[in-house]
């Protein structure tokens, strides 16, 4: 991996610092409205560090599959599908779409896929 022009502590050493902090000090509280607000917390700290991590890769598949629709955005290849452009191959559509609904869930809840 190469080094971060920001030196240390990475962004993934700042999110585990913030993860260990929110379970250990935070979750610890005698409070189940703080403790569930910061279980909440831990899972966006892990979404967050799973989608950095992702990203370069995701970002790739998922320009690939706009470009198999021949479309910009997820907004326009909404359109096109509510629009009845691709009933002709609807098993087609589905598997394009399938990494990239992969790669949401395994940014939002990986066990999911389990």
């Amino acid at each position: 991996m190469t080094p971060s022009p920001h030196g240390r502590p990475s962004a993934d050493e700042l999110l585990e610092a913030l993860k260990e902090w929110l379970e250990r000090d935070v979750a610890a509280v005698d409070d189940a409205r703080v403790a569930f607000h910061a279980r909440v917390a831990v899972n966006i700290v892990e979404m967050v560090r799973r989608e950095h991590a992702l990203a370069g890769d995701v970002d790739a598949r998922h320009a690939e599959m706009l470009a198999s629709f021949g479309v910009a955005d997820e907004a326009e290849l909404a359109a096109s599908i509510r629009n009845g452009d691709h009933d002709a191959d609807l098993d087609g559509v589905l598997e394009r779409l399938r990494p990239t609904v992969e790669d949401k869930v395994r940014v939002a809840n990986p066990r999911y896929l389990s």
